[in-house]
Protein backbone atom coordinates (compact mmCIF):
# COMPACT_ATOMS: atom_id res chain seq x y z
CA UNK A 1 0.00 0.00 0.00
CA UNK A 2 1.22 3.26 -0.50
CA UNK A 3 2.21 6.23 1.94
CA UNK A 4 -0.41 8.33 2.31
CA UNK A 5 1.49 11.64 2.11
CA UNK A 6 -1.48 13.98 3.64
CA UNK A 7 -1.77 11.34 6.37
CA UNK A 8 1.97 11.62 7.46
CA UNK A 9 2.22 15.56 6.59
CA UNK A 10 -0.59 15.94 9.40
CA UNK A 11 1.47 13.38 11.85
CA UNK A 12 4.16 15.79 11.16
CA UNK A 13 2.20 18.80 11.91
CA UNK A 14 0.75 17.42 15.08
CA UNK A 15 4.82 16.60 16.17
CA UNK A 16 5.26 20.15 15.06
CA UNK A 17 2.26 21.55 17.31
CA UNK A 18 3.82 19.76 20.32
CA UNK A 19 7.37 21.69 20.14
CA UNK A 20 5.93 25.01 19.55
CA UNK A 21 3.42 24.23 22.66
CA UNK A 22 6.74 24.05 24.42
CA UNK A 23 8.75 26.79 23.24
CA UNK A 24 6.35 29.49 22.41
CA UNK A 25 5.88 30.96 25.82
CA UNK A 26 9.68 31.01 27.05
CA UNK A 27 11.09 34.84 27.37
CA UNK A 28 14.19 35.04 26.06
CA UNK A 29 16.32 33.60 28.81
CA UNK A 30 14.19 30.55 28.51
CA UNK A 31 15.11 30.27 24.99
CA UNK A 32 18.97 30.38 26.43
CA UNK A 33 18.40 27.41 28.56
CA UNK A 34 21.04 24.64 28.17
CA UNK A 35 19.81 21.30 26.64
CA UNK A 36 21.25 17.71 27.05
CA UNK A 37 22.86 18.33 23.73
CA UNK A 38 26.19 19.25 24.94
CA UNK A 39 26.93 23.06 24.24
CA UNK A 40 23.52 23.45 22.61
CA UNK A 41 20.88 25.77 24.17
CA UNK A 42 16.85 25.85 23.09
CA UNK A 43 17.54 28.16 20.56
CA UNK A 44 19.96 25.99 18.95
CA UNK A 45 17.26 22.91 18.62
CA UNK A 46 14.92 25.14 16.94
CA UNK A 47 16.94 26.59 14.84
CA UNK A 48 18.40 23.80 13.18
CA UNK A 49 14.69 21.86 12.66
CA UNK A 50 14.50 25.14 11.22
CA UNK A 51 17.60 24.94 8.92
CA UNK A 52 17.17 21.89 7.53
CA UNK A 53 13.57 22.25 6.88
CA UNK A 54 14.75 24.30 4.52
CA UNK A 55 17.16 22.14 3.09
CA UNK A 56 14.78 19.37 2.59
CA UNK A 57 12.23 21.47 0.62
CA UNK A 58 15.55 22.70 -1.56
CA UNK A 59 16.57 18.61 -2.44
CA UNK A 60 12.89 18.38 -3.56
CA UNK A 61 12.53 20.91 -5.23
CA UNK A 62 15.85 22.15 -6.35
CA UNK A 63 17.64 18.73 -6.02
CA UNK A 64 20.89 20.03 -8.73
CA UNK A 65 21.44 22.96 -6.36
CA UNK A 66 21.14 21.14 -3.53
CA UNK A 67 24.06 18.68 -5.08
CA UNK A 68 25.92 21.33 -5.79
CA UNK A 69 26.26 22.96 -2.66
CA UNK A 70 26.60 19.25 -0.78
CA UNK A 71 29.51 18.32 -3.45
CA UNK A 72 31.07 22.08 -2.29
CA UNK A 73 31.84 20.61 1.39
CA UNK A 74 29.48 23.36 2.87
CA UNK A 75 28.66 23.68 6.67
CA UNK A 76 25.65 21.15 6.73
CA UNK A 77 26.84 18.81 8.13
CA UNK A 78 28.61 20.91 11.17
CA UNK A 79 25.35 21.13 13.20
CA UNK A 80 27.74 23.26 15.96
CA UNK A 81 28.71 25.66 12.93
CA UNK A 82 24.83 25.78 12.45
CA UNK A 83 23.80 26.15 15.64
CA UNK A 84 26.22 29.27 16.87
CA UNK A 85 25.72 30.73 13.40
CA UNK A 86 22.09 31.46 14.43
CA UNK A 87 21.96 31.62 18.26
CA UNK A 88 22.40 35.51 18.00
CA UNK A 89 18.96 35.59 16.17
CA UNK A 90 15.81 36.20 19.02
CA UNK A 91 13.90 32.98 19.87
CA UNK A 92 10.87 34.90 19.06
CA UNK A 93 12.40 35.17 15.36
CA UNK A 94 13.55 31.60 15.81
CA UNK A 95 10.13 30.35 16.16
CA UNK A 96 9.01 32.50 13.34
CA UNK A 97 11.65 30.90 11.29
CA UNK A 98 10.46 26.90 12.04
CA UNK A 99 6.68 28.14 11.66
CA UNK A 100 7.06 29.58 8.31
CA UNK A 101 9.94 26.61 7.20
CA UNK A 102 7.76 24.24 8.74
CA UNK A 103 4.60 25.66 6.70
CA UNK A 104 6.62 25.05 3.27
CA UNK A 105 7.76 21.81 3.94
CA UNK A 106 4.35 20.43 4.58
CA UNK A 107 2.24 22.04 2.71
CA UNK A 108 4.97 20.90 -0.33
CA UNK A 109 5.55 17.23 0.84
CA UNK A 110 1.87 16.49 0.98
CA UNK A 111 1.62 16.89 -3.01
CA UNK A 112 4.71 14.62 -3.92
CA UNK A 113 5.00 11.08 -5.09
CA UNK A 114 5.81 8.91 -2.15
CA UNK A 115 8.43 7.10 -4.18
CA UNK A 116 9.78 10.01 -5.44
CA UNK A 117 13.59 9.96 -5.09
CA UNK A 118 15.16 12.71 -3.26
CA UNK A 119 18.97 13.36 -2.41
CA UNK A 120 19.95 13.53 1.08
CA UNK A 121 23.23 13.44 2.90
CA UNK A 122 23.38 10.06 3.43
CA UNK A 123 21.63 7.43 0.93
CA UNK A 124 19.22 9.46 -1.65
CA UNK A 125 16.15 8.67 -0.01
CA UNK A 126 11.71 8.33 -1.04
CA UNK A 127 9.75 11.30 -0.19
CA UNK A 128 8.02 9.43 2.17
CA UNK A 129 11.26 8.73 3.81
CA UNK A 130 12.54 12.18 3.93
CA UNK A 131 9.21 13.47 5.70
CA UNK A 132 9.33 10.26 8.33
CA UNK A 133 13.26 11.62 8.74
CA UNK A 134 11.63 15.53 9.37
CA UNK A 135 9.46 14.18 11.74
CA UNK A 136 12.09 12.21 13.72
CA UNK A 137 14.15 14.80 13.91
CA UNK A 138 10.97 16.80 14.92
CA UNK A 139 10.68 14.08 17.85
CA UNK A 140 14.39 13.90 18.71
CA UNK A 141 15.20 17.64 19.40
CA UNK A 142 11.53 18.24 20.93
CA UNK A 143 12.77 15.71 23.46
CA UNK A 144 15.88 17.80 24.28
CA UNK A 145 14.13 20.66 25.07
CA UNK A 146 11.60 18.52 27.07
CA UNK A 147 14.44 17.20 28.80
CA UNK A 148 15.71 20.79 29.32
CA UNK A 149 12.69 22.16 30.34
CA UNK A 150 11.94 19.46 32.64
CA UNK A 151 8.96 18.55 30.63
CA UNK A 152 7.65 14.69 30.56
CA UNK A 153 6.13 13.80 27.17
CA UNK A 154 3.50 11.44 26.63
CA UNK A 155 4.01 8.84 24.00
CA UNK A 156 1.82 8.71 21.01
CA UNK A 157 0.92 6.45 18.00
CA UNK A 158 2.97 9.04 15.77
CA UNK A 159 6.77 6.59 17.42
CA UNK A 160 5.70 4.30 14.87
CA UNK A 161 7.17 6.80 12.41
CA UNK A 162 10.24 7.15 14.21
CA UNK A 163 11.09 3.36 15.45
CA UNK A 164 10.45 2.47 11.35
CA UNK A 165 13.18 5.08 10.24
CA UNK A 166 15.19 3.70 12.80
CA UNK A 167 14.95 -0.14 11.88
CA UNK A 168 15.44 1.24 8.58
CA UNK A 169 18.52 2.85 9.31
CA UNK A 170 20.57 -0.22 10.66
CA UNK A 171 22.62 -0.66 7.76
CA UNK A 172 23.55 3.47 7.18
CA UNK A 173 24.39 3.12 11.20
CA UNK A 174 27.10 0.56 10.12
CA UNK A 175 27.82 2.43 7.01
CA UNK A 176 28.35 5.56 8.92
CA UNK A 177 31.16 4.17 10.99
CA UNK A 178 33.18 2.48 7.93
CA UNK A 179 31.66 -1.05 8.39
CA UNK A 180 29.81 -3.71 6.45
CA UNK A 181 26.31 -4.85 8.47
CA UNK A 182 26.19 -8.24 9.01
CA UNK A 183 23.73 -10.53 7.41
CA UNK A 184 22.37 -11.62 10.21
CA UNK A 185 18.55 -10.43 10.49
CA UNK A 186 17.17 -8.89 13.88
CA UNK A 187 13.66 -9.01 14.78
CA UNK A 188 12.37 -6.03 16.29
CA UNK A 189 9.15 -6.08 18.37
CA UNK A 190 7.98 -3.17 19.69
CA UNK A 191 5.45 -2.51 22.42
CA UNK A 192 2.82 0.73 21.80
CA UNK A 193 1.17 2.60 23.96
CA UNK A 194 -1.70 1.25 23.36
CA UNK A 195 -0.63 -2.21 23.84
CA UNK A 196 -0.13 -3.03 20.30
CA UNK A 197 2.41 -4.51 19.21
CA UNK A 198 4.96 -2.93 15.95
CA UNK A 199 7.08 -5.38 14.17
CA UNK A 200 10.09 -5.70 11.96
CA UNK A 201 11.94 -8.04 10.77
CA UNK A 202 11.63 -12.13 10.26
CA UNK A 203 9.82 -13.54 13.15
CA UNK A 204 12.26 -16.53 13.42
CA UNK A 205 15.07 -14.68 13.64
CA UNK A 206 17.57 -15.56 16.69
CA UNK A 207 18.99 -11.95 17.02
CA UNK A 208 16.16 -9.56 18.58
CA UNK A 209 15.35 -6.30 20.04
CA UNK A 210 11.93 -5.82 22.30
CA UNK A 211 10.73 -3.70 24.59
CA UNK A 212 8.42 -0.24 24.51
CA UNK A 213 8.25 1.85 21.49
CA UNK A 214 9.03 4.71 23.81
CA UNK A 215 12.81 3.30 24.95
CA UNK A 216 13.48 1.88 21.37
CA UNK A 217 12.82 5.36 20.00
CA UNK A 218 14.93 7.17 22.48
CA UNK A 219 18.08 4.76 21.86
CA UNK A 220 18.25 5.05 17.61
CA UNK A 221 18.04 9.12 18.11
CA UNK A 222 20.60 8.95 20.44
CA UNK A 223 18.38 10.90 23.15
CA UNK A 224 19.24 7.85 25.86
CA UNK A 225 21.80 5.23 26.98
CA UNK A 226 20.81 2.04 26.42
CA UNK A 227 22.02 1.33 30.82
CA UNK A 228 19.01 3.51 31.18
CA UNK A 229 16.55 2.18 28.88
CA UNK A 230 14.28 -1.63 29.66
CA UNK A 231 15.40 -3.06 26.05
CA UNK A 232 15.81 -6.55 25.83
CA UNK A 233 18.65 -7.26 23.49
CA UNK A 234 19.45 -10.96 22.22
CA UNK A 235 22.06 -12.26 19.98
CA UNK A 236 25.43 -10.92 19.02
CA UNK A 237 24.57 -8.85 16.19
CA UNK A 238 21.47 -7.05 17.72
CA UNK A 239 23.70 -6.17 20.72
CA UNK A 240 26.44 -4.69 18.16
CA UNK A 241 23.31 -2.58 16.21
CA UNK A 242 22.27 -1.05 19.31
CA UNK A 243 25.60 -0.27 20.62
CA UNK A 244 25.69 2.32 17.97
CA UNK A 245 22.14 2.50 16.18
CA UNK A 246 21.66 6.13 14.76
CA UNK A 247 18.51 7.23 13.04
CA UNK A 248 19.58 10.14 11.55
CA UNK A 249 21.84 10.79 8.87
CA UNK A 250 25.06 12.31 9.03
CA UNK A 251 28.37 10.85 10.52
CA UNK A 252 27.99 9.11 13.71
CA UNK A 253 26.54 10.79 16.83
CA UNK A 254 28.30 10.90 20.52
CA UNK A 255 25.12 9.57 21.89
CA UNK A 256 24.55 10.40 25.68
CA UNK A 257 26.45 9.04 28.17
CA UNK A 258 24.42 6.78 31.16
CA UNK A 259 22.71 8.35 34.49
CA UNK A 260 24.93 6.88 36.86
CA UNK A 261 28.26 8.44 34.77
CA UNK A 262 26.66 11.80 34.62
Amino acid sequence: MPVDMTALAADLAAESAVTRALVAGLDETGWLTPTPAVGWIIKDQVSHLAYFDEVAVKSAVRPDEFRAELAAGLDHLDPDLLAARYRVQPGADLLAWFDTARAELLGMFKDLDPQQRLPWFGPAMSAASSLTARLMETWAHTQDIADALGVTREPTARLRHVAHIGVGARAFSYAARGRAMPDTPVRVELTALDGAVWTWGPADAADRVAGTALDFCLLVTQRRHRDDLTLTIAGEAAHDWMAMAQAFAGPPGPGREPKRAR
